[in-house]
């Protein structure tokens, strides 16, 4: 049996998301030959900023191949769609003034469809927390809609273009099942089917949505270069993310194989978009988080602010054991530093590199939620450059201190 062609690259953050990637996507597609980019899980909660063309692009659904002419772009069936978003976003980033973008882009007939009913109970399920229970959800309906799926009541973007009154007996049943559980939901179920009816004759019209497994597989064979453009973070992960504080999908290289219908080996690279310090947004365990002068300058010298939700990130030191956690379970070829500019005026640099609970040393991060409270971190110090690095262009270029910090990670 003959091995099939590698020629899948996943990109994806290795941290809890924020990490830089649309700008290395960018940076890939203008550099090498990418002729197609692909999301493979999340929904319009994930967040990636391209500037190209002196021009700015916020995307939260779009693969931000979008903005590339050679580019073809797939929503993968892992992926969750909010239409309303998907069309808003196409027009806030003036796709559609681009000749033909509607032939450069396919949206998955098994993609699950986010309805308001999602987005109402994603704010209720969040406000029965307190404060320290928060998840710090987006309220964009994304878990609620996974659970649907995982319910198996959800529904596809497929039934949506099928028999338009099995797919309404079909909503109701999903919107009766919620108000079941939240009495006091309002949804204006006859409004939002009008609004369903229009996506689903726009998205006919348009022929955008299709078989992406089999498309995948003959651009495959085909020999086309992919790019799987992962969202949020690997840290964010539902199964080996910091639970319960993470997202609804698998963020990690296995996602992109479920989320695309792609084979393991199909995957030739994993590259690992890391910042040089650490940020999340929301609340969750952060180790390294910096509640002093050194995290609110790194967040003001940064601009860590979060795409999507607008809330400022918290900062930290960069945390390698975590890091590690998330090189082995993706096997990571490759990494990309990203924002090591913002570092340059730091006198010392400090690096996580093991954690401790109860006085003996971890071999990997604690399963338990309540352990992450009583972690102890281990650092290593390293002496900063202080001098700008952020017209560097080179490797060999970097002042000496800098180099050292990147070889020691």
């Amino acid at each position: 049996m003959s091995a099939s062609k590698s020629n899948v690259t996943v990109l994806l953050g290795g941290q809890w998301g924020d990490e830089g990637k649309g700008k290395i996507i960018d940076f890939l597609i203008d550099h090498n030959q990418v002729d197609v980019t692909a999301r493979c899980q999340g929904g319009n909660n994930a967040g990636h900023t391209v500037i190209a063309n002196g021009k700015k692009y916020d995307f939260h659904l779009l693969p931000s191949g979008m903005i590339s002419e050679k580019c073809f772009n797939v929503i993968g069936n892992g992926v969750v769609v909010n239409l309303d978003a998907f069309f808003s976003e196409l027009e806030h980033n003036r796709i559609t003034e681009i000749p033909g973008w509607e032939k450069r882009i396919m949206i998955s007939e098994m993609a699950h469809l986010v309805f308001s009913v999602h987005m109402q109970v994603d704010g209720r399920q969040e406000a029965k927390l307190d404060t320290k229970s928060k998840i710090g959800t987006t309220n964009r309906g994304i878990g609620p809609t996974y659970s649907s799926k995982c319910f198996r009541n959800g529904i596809r973007v497929a039934d949506l273009l099928g028999d338009f009154d099995d797919f309404t007996n079909r909503y109701k049943n999903l919107v009766e099942h919620y108000r079941s559980q939240f009495p006091t939901i309002d949804v204006d179920m006859d409004s939002e089917l009008a609004q369903l009816k229009q996506h689903a004759e726009k998205l006919r019209s348009l022929g955008i949505v299709g078989d992406t497994v089999e498309f995948m597989d003959e651009a495959r064979k085909a020999g086309k270069s992919i790019l799987v453009e992962g969202a949020n973070g690997a840290l964010l992960d539902i199964d080996s993310g910091t639970y319960p504080y993470v997202t609804s999908s698998n963020t990690t290289a296995g996602g992109a194989c479920t989320g695309l219908g792609l084979p393991p080996s199909s995957v030739k690279d994993v590259i690992g978009v890391v910042k040089a310090y650490q940020t999340r947004v929301g609340t969750g365990p952060f180790p390294t988080e910096q509640l002093n002068a050194i995290g609110e300058d790194l967040q003001r010298i940064g601009q860590e602010v979060g795409v999507t939700t607008g809330r400022k990130r918290r900062c930290g030191w960069l945390d390698l054991f975590l890091l590690k956690r998330t090189a082995i379970i993706n096997g990571l070829t490759a990494i990309a530093f990203t924002k090591l500019d913002i570092l340059d005026g730091f006198e010392e640099l400090q690096v996580a590199v093991g954690y401790k609970l109860n006085g003996k040393s971890l071999s990997g991060p604690p399963a338990r939620a309540a352990d992450w409270e009583q972690v102890e971190v281990e650092y290593r110090t390293l002496p900063g450059w202080k001098t700008s690095t952020a017209d560097v262009r080179k490797y060999e270029d970097l002042p000496e201190n800098c180099r050292n910090y990147i070889n020691d990670i």
